[in-house]
């Protein structure tokens, strides 16, 4: 599988500056001030770039949702027990879930990947069952998972996005279920970007003060037993993250070799990005990131990536609903590319009109 991996890595590279220069000549040449729709043209540059294409399409948009429980609830790290994460699962496979909604507002469809649920769910519309794992280890006491479970799940992602490559989607977004998973992203955000975890470590689904203290007191512990060498993505990823997380990055990554826009979802998602963009830095030109989360030790996690999101709604839920918002914003983007009319064929006097 490494090789393989390596393999996807390699055929990755940076978006062609030609691509990106027609896409600008295209927007400058639009009835308005240069520049003046902002971060939305630049949204549309960057992704008619990725598509090779002037006028796009956006239609066919998938939320794919990866869901896994975490060994390290035990240790108390979070408000909810880990039965939650079934029960959410259910819900949204029910389309009664947050993530649902908005999709259903952008005109996206929800996939939900058992990837590492503690429970067998059977076969159903919605559903995709990639199961590696019941759970990760507790990362308090021993590594998370194995460099090869971590491996396997990051490929279950690649193979998923170039799934819906083939199968003719436009863009795809992330998304994650799982009690307790606030606590490997801040981990694994901690050993790459060599911060202590409590400058990164928020309250997940709203711990009170002590949870707080114990949920950093556990990061610091499993850092401490584990020692994820922080050159090495894949130590830790096995060693302090998760099957959601990586499963995340994966898509990121199959998404990237595939040529489709993955917008990524909250801190969760943005963990899987680290990860992915760890192995490729290449990768981060077919990223769109939907939002700043309220978690904690987002913004930094953004900031040492150099990104900047497209909104800024308060939102800290996850499951994908962030990137579901932000396929709207990311579709309006392009719709003036295409839509627009130019100086010329509206009859507007000169391209510096104020």
């Amino acid at each position: 599988m490494m090789q393989e991996l390596e393999k996807v890595l390699k055929s990755i590279e940076p978006l062609d500056s030609e691509w990106l220069t027609r896409a600008q000549e295209r927007l400058d040449l639009l009835a308005k001030p240069p520049g003046s729709l902002g971060k939305l043209e630049a949204i549309a540059r960057r992704y008619g770039a990725i598509k090779k294409d002037l006028t796009p399409s956006t239609q066919r948009k998938m939320i794919v949702t990866f869901a896994g429980d975490h060994g390290v609830v035990v240790e108390g790290v979070s408000a909810f027990p880990q039965a939650v994460t079934v029960q959410m699962v259910r819900n949204m496979l029910e389309g009664g879930a947050a993530v649902n909604v908005l999709a259903r507002h952008a005109g996206a469809e929800v996939t939900v990947v058992d990837i590492g649920v503690n429970y067998d769910f059977d076969s159903a519309e919605g559903v995709c069952i990639r199961k590696i794992g019941y759970g990760t280890r507790n990362f308090a006491l021993e590594p998370a998972m194995t460099r090869d479970e971590a491996l396997q799940a990051l490929m279950t992602g690649i193979e998923l996005a170039k799934n819906m490559a083939r199968d003719g989607y436009d863009m795809l977004g992330t998304g994650e279920m799982g009690i307790g998973n606030t606590t490997p992203s801040s981990a694994l955000f901690a050993v790459m970007a060599g911060l202590h975890p409590r400058e990164v470590t928020g309250r997940g689904t709203g711990v009170d003060d002590g949870a707080l203290k114990k949920k950093i007191a556990v990061i610091e512990k499993a850092i401490a037993l584990n020692r994820p060498d922080p050159t090495d993505p894949l130590d830790v990823l096995a060693k302090v993250g998760g099957y959601e997380i990586a499963g995340i990055a994966g898509l990121i990554i199959g998404g990237a070799a595939s040529r489709l826009p993955v917008v990524v979802d909250g801190f969760i998602s943005t963990a899987g990005a680290l990860i992915a963009l760890a192995l490729n830095a290449a990768i981060n030109d077919y990223v769109f990131y939907s939002h700043l989360s309220a978690e904690a030790g987002h913004r930094r996690m953004l900031d040492y990536l150099h990104q900047e999101p497209i909104m800024n709604l308060d939102m800290r839920l996850g499951e994908g609903t962030g990137a579901a918002v932000a396929m709207t914003v990311i579709e309006a983007a392009i719709s003036v590319m295409k839509e627009m009319a130019t100086f010329e064929s509206a009859g507007v006097e000169g391209q510096h009109t104020t």
